[in-house]
């Protein structure tokens, strides 16, 4: 008894870790907990005309049926998210990107295409109807480019109107930070 006693709080941390380590929401819970301390801030740096790269052609389908290929649309600014139901990172950004999608919702020329990579839309859109994220869901209709996703995930691209890469980012991020909002804005401007 004593033990436990001079021990709890080890005992305590240890389980705790455990239960977050183990556990695919806990881990999500603090992973967006992180992201709200501002350690995951995307660094948003713009590429060159000169070292830009013309995004590949690649077809992602919604649960409405709708069609998109990042190639042609051409005009617009892309938001494209490869996340999974299953990836902690992925579900701990959502509340940000959710956030990014309110703050332009009025804006026409900037699409979000969260592109769940196993394909379950049906899954996918209870998901975001639970979490009242009011986003439209797709899935890659075909082979995904290695340009656009090398199986991390999550991974962010951001296209710019004229059919670009403008930003690629692998792992977690804060996608309704004050930079990144300031980071679209710029390219929607343009």
């Amino acid at each position: 008894m004593k033990y436990i006693k001079s021990n709890i709080g080890f005992i305590i941390s240890g389980t705790l870790l455990a239960i977050i380590a183990l556990h695919p929401g806990a881990k999500s819970f603090v992973l967006e907990g992180l992201i709200k301390t501002g350690l995951y801030n995307p660094d948003f740096v713009e590429v060159s005309a000169k070292h830009a790269a013309k995004a590949p052609s690649a077809v992602f389908r919604s649960s409405k049926g709708e069609q998109i290929n990042v190639a042609a649309s051409k005009g617009k600014v892309i938001f494209l998210n490869f996340w999974a139901e299953w990836c902690p990172p992925c579900l701990a950004e959502m509340p940000s990107i959710h956030n990014l999608a309110q703050h332009f919702k009025n804006e026409k020329d900037l699409v979000f295409l969260l592109a769940n990579v196993d394909g379950d839309l049906q899954s996918s859109q209870r998901f975001f109807e639970k979490n009242k994220y009011g986003l439209a869901v797709f899935v890659p209709d075909g082979s995904i480019p290695k340009q656009l996703f090398q199986g991390s995930l999550p991974t962010t691209i951001i296209v710019n109107k004229n059919g670009e890469i403008a930003y690629f980012h692998e792992g977690i991020a804060d996608y309704g930070s004050t930079e990144t909002k300031v980071f679209i804005q710029t390219l929607l401007s343009k």
